[in-house]
């Protein structure tokens, strides 16, 4: 079973180690793979995601709640020039195929509605198998490009 927990800056270590790991950030390979996220931006990130967010950004990670183990991150936010609610969730990769994404996207979706969002999305590349999670949690295609699916889910 997996949990949302809200992190405190020392635990951000995780998110540096998950941003720097070529296998979980595979479905980034067309925009770059990996993302350094160095010590000295935690403070400004921490603030923007977490302590700041002006209801327009939700992050958590999501915690193993027999092990206590964080197995990835799942993030919502307002897309200012879309005028959209994007998803996000990450399972770290040695977590992967345990139920963590489905868990963690449940959970998300819950947040989401609890805070009012009616609809939420996400663009996800072309070949991300990612794309069979939100489909299988009831998010519909609403088009494609060469690159990515643009999924809607209304909550």
């Amino acid at each position: 079973m997996t949990e949302l927990y809200k992190p405190k800056k020392e635990d951000l270590w995780f998110r540096k180690l998950m941003m720097a790991d070529e296998e979980t950030m595979s479905y980034n390979h067309a925009w770059g793979g990996t993302i350094p996220f160095p010590e000295s931006s935690w403070d400004e990130w921490y603030d923007w995601w977490i302590t700041d967010h002006e209801n327009r950004r939700f992050y958590r990670y999501l915690r193993d709640t027999e092990t206590g183990e964080f197995v990835g991150e799942t993030a919502y936010h307002y897309d200012e020039s879309r005028q959209i609610w994007c998803a996000d969730v990450i399972v770290y990769a040695p977590y992967r195929r345990r139920g963590h994404g489905n868990d963690g996207l449940r959970l998300l979706m819950q947040e989401a509605k609890a805070s009012g969002i009616r609809i939420l999305y996400d663009d996800i590349a072309i070949d991300n198998p990612a794309v069979s999670l939100f489909l299988r949690s009831g998010f519909q295609e609403e088009y494609r490009t060469s690159e990515i699916i643009m999924l809607k889910k209304e909550l």
